[in-house]
């Protein structure tokens, strides 16, 4: 007589339990939807952004109830040295620790060199890069004292190769990728990985609006805005999802993701192959 045997109930923690994530620029788009693939694998977050309060707030509890961690929330300007400095120190005393720090934080202005305005070129340098030396170089003592640590930096395609009329933007994101590579070689001794993840086009909000836009501006299909203005040079034509950049910090943050360090992953559907 066969007896049927009862299966032994298995507990497998989530990667990242017991881990603390600063998300910078995560209210919205690309930071939100790695902010969520980071409490999903079990992170407690801490949400960085501009945006109305309530919303703000929305965001907060979803989080904390879909993936049951607790989310902490700062409004530090992230192009304020200041504030920056008041943000990190008040998760440190808070929390005692900062395992992953993700620099996000971003805004973009087109326009020629001849006529880009001083005060944008300063806001996106100040805001897309120097935003994220403030976070590291306050950060990396926790880490070096815990041993551990993951930096993921948010650069973009433009972190590796040029486009027209985006100068501040462009010299930003090849900044952040050297950033990256200076900050893996002095910690890599230390446990602590610093990675940058290079997008192109991703699907959000913001982008819908700009398809939405161009498609009234010149009077055509929706679907030929997308394939012959925003993904024209995309290969693969078709956006990325922040899900897939989601799942992508995970596993740099992952142990599995160890020797990983001073690298620029391009999510660019081939963009960056040409």
């Amino acid at each position: 007589m066969n007896v049927a045997v009862k299966p032994e109930k298995i507990n497998i923690e989530p990667p990242l339990a017991g881990k603390l994530s600063l998300v910078t620029g995560s209210t919205s788009g690309i930071g939100l939807g790695i902010a969520r693939a980071l409490a999903a694998a079990g992170s407690d977050i801490v949400l960085n952004g501009f945006g109305q309060l309530d919303e703000v707030a929305q965001a907060q509890a979803q989080i904390a109830a879909d993936f049951m961690v607790r989310v902490a929330y700062s409004a530090a300007d992230m192009s304020n040295p200041l504030a920056i400095r008041e943000m990190i120190e008040t998760i440190l005393r808070a929390s005692g620790r900062l395992d992953i720090l993700v620099n996000n934080a971003g805004i973009q202005h087109v326009a020629p060199l001849q006529d880009f305005p001083p005060e944008k070129w300063d806001a996106i340098l100040a805001i897309n890069l120097s935003s994220a030396f403030h976070t590291t170089r306050l950060a990396l003592p926790s880490m070096l004292e815990n041993k551990w640590g993951r930096i993921i930096n948010i650069a973009s395609a433009h972190g590796l190769v040029a486009s027209p009329f985006k100068s501040a933007y462009v010299a930003a994101k090849h900044g952040i990728v050297g950033l990256t590579k200076v900050t893996a070689l002095e910690t890599a001794e230390h446990g602590i990985t610093c990675n940058a993840i290079c997008p192109g086009y991703v699907y959000t909000p913001l982008v819908e609006a700009q398809i939405e836009g161009q498609a009234k501006a010149h009077g055509v299909a929706r679907e030929q805005v997308i394939r012959d203005v925003l993904l024209a040079q995309q290969p693969n034509k078709r956006f990325a999802t922040v899900e897939e950049l989601g799942a992508l910090a995970v596993f740099l943050a992952s142990a599995a993701a160890a020797s990983i360090t001073g690298v620029a992953l391009p999510v660019d559907g081939g963009w960056t192959a040409h």
